[in-house]
């Protein structure tokens, strides 16, 4: 246990370096002095008054009026005074750090963000964001899909597709002499630009996936949704009509929870099958599920 001699000196020390700090909150606005005293005003004086009085001073301490060295100081304050005193939000934190000078932390925060704080339009700032944004966003696309490019043209599958193409446009006939390795890489090269690579996960970029595009058109996305739903509600729900295949197919998918490019990937014999079965009616749902539950317990 500490004896009482030594906490008394360490709450001395504490008071001493809150002591500099309190000094410091209102310092920071005229330094030592009060900036109402430094413009002649008192503290509840109106904004005419204070501009009148800082015009008045400036005047007579102005350095080509007056070449005193400490008449230039004094001018240097005054005008400091005065840009905090005519704008009425660091006017108010002025007086709130006189007021209250104990909340050290509060008002120096205010203090420097009143002075560094970048004011610009909050709309000039959304949009640089959302450049910023998009443009990294397809940077990233972009090298996630040249990596996947990459790594699939590795494999097996794609060096015999891209044989098979290879021989298809030649009728079978390959060219094996020495001098013909550019012209085959450069034949392959063409060949790989033909071959459509359908990678999940990395697709192709496209500017119409970016973030600063979607927002632009999404007034346009939200009216053509309304439209949309307002013509499935009139259609289905209010005239009862059958469900055309392109939306009997949508709901199977979103009933089996499926992907868009692996339903689009289904031969058609399987989506017909899918789509007949109504699979969006919550009985026929449970019925197929539990039918799969059976099949896979069986193959066991």
């Amino acid at each position: 246990m500490a004896p009482p001699v030594t906490k008394r000196w360490c709450c001395v020390l504490i008071l001493i370096f809150l002591s500099l700090f309190v000094q410091s909150s209102t310092a920071i606005y005229c330094g030592a002095e009060d900036c109402y005293a430094l413009l002649g005003v008192a503290q509840d004086a109106n904004a005419s008054d204070i501009k009148r009085s800082y015009y008045k001073l400036s005047l007579q301490h102005h350095p080509d009026k007056n070449p005193d060295p400490e008449s230039k100081k004094l001018f240097v304050k005054i005008a400091t005074a005065y840009e905090i005193l005519k704008d009425n939000e660091t006017r108010a934190q002025y007086d709130y750090a006189i007021e209250h000078p104990e909340e050290v932390f509060y008002n120096t925060a205010q203090y420097y963000r009143a002075k560094y704080g970048h004011k610009s339009d909050p709309r000039a700032v959304l949009v640089g964001l959302l450049v910023v944004l998009s443009a990294f966003q397809y940077l990233n696309n972009v090298a996630r899909y040249n990596e996947a490019i990459a790594t699939v043209k590795r494999t097996p599958a794609y060096k015999n597709k891209l044989k098979a193409l290879e021989l298809e446009r030649t009728g079978g006939v390959t060219n094996r002499k020495k001098g013909s390795k550019q012209i085959d890489k450069k034949l392959q090269e063409e060949l790989s630009n033909e071959l459509d690579l359908q990678i999940k996960g990395a697709e192709k970029p496209s500017v119409w996936d970016l973030l600063g595009v979607r927002f632009i058109l999404l007034p346009y996305t939200i009216i053509k949704l309304l439209v949309w739903y307002g013509s499935w509600v009139w259609r289905y729900k209010v005239k009862k009509a059958p469900y055309s295949w392109e939306d009997a197919s949508y709901l199977t998918r979103r009933s089996l929870s499926v992907p868009a490019d692996a339903w689009t990937n289904l031969d058609e014999y399987r989506k017909e099958d899918l789509v007949q079965k109504r699979l969006w009616e919550k009985q026929n749902l449970e019925n197929y599920f539990a039918e799969m539950r059976k099949e896979s317990k069986r193959r066991r």
